[in-house]
């Protein structure tokens, strides 16, 4: 789904800049805790950690994705409550899923563990034509709180700051710049929002961000989401 550059190849001087718009809670993204019940939040981290069907990612592959995935995390009752305040936050009157190219399946409704090692903060925005919206729902509850979520922006030549919004005609960061490939420090982290259990941070989708980080070293101890992707 997201649409990440990879590092490094390119230098930042050679790179558009984007458009800036200060990420802003209550505009840009939304913080919604307690989520679920006690009960509820923990029968779904148990629910996850019992799956056996888990897909493998970088490093137990070569796929560029890091960690393990596995989908559908929520079930039709659970997703539909996060729907509900998903609507209720944005003001939006109705929440889809876009079907990908070829019709295939968007990792909406997925669960993703990354741990220790296993990926390091990848600025990237997420498709204008496939989501709106995105959203993580954070499950583990002894997960660090730099562990959560960081909106990025362009860190340009000379000391400048540039912006983070993908706009048309791009549809992701990728067509945006014009390369899959950036320096290390092309990108520079603007807003952070900590890891917080059973937090749902949702966010305009066209926004530069990445996980802030990640710990952990077995399936219980890494970091733990379900993450979400809706047109409106």
């Amino acid at each position: 789904m997201p649409q990440r550059p990879h590092q490094p190849v390119r230098a930042a001087a050679t790179l558009p800049v984007l458009p800036y718009r200060k990420p802003t809670k209550g505009r840009d993204y939304w913080v919604i805790d307690d989520v679920f019940p006690e009960a509820g939040i923990t029968a779904i981290r148990e629910r996850c950690l019992a799956k056996d069907d888990w897909v493998k990612g970088y490093p137990y592959t070569s796929e560029s994705w890091p960690g393990l995935r596995t989908m559908p995390g929520l079930d039709a009752g659970e997703l539909a409550r996060v729907e509900r305040l998903v609507r209720s936050a944005t003001g939006a009157g109705k929440l889809w899923v876009q079907r990908a190219p070829g019709g295939g399946t968007l990792n909406h409704n997925c669960i993703q563990v990354v741990g220790e090692g296993e990926s390091t903060p990848r600025p990237h925005s997420d498709s204008r034509a496939l989501c709106r919206y995105a959203a993580v729902l954070y499950l583990n509850p002894a997960v660090p709180k730099d562990c959560g979520t960081s909106f990025y922006r362009q860190s340009l030549p000379g000391g400048r700051l540039g912006g983070n919004v993908v706009q048309a005609p791009h549809n992701n960061l990728v067509e945006a710049l014009g390369t899959r490939f950036v320096a290390p420090d092309a990108f520079e982290e603007d807003v952070r929002v900590p890891h917080k259990h059973n937090r749902l941070l949702l966010y305009n989708a066209n926004l530069v961000h990445s996980a802030t980080g990640y710990s952990g070293t077995t399936l219980e101890e890494k970091r733990m989401t379900a993450v979400f992707f809706w047109m409106a």
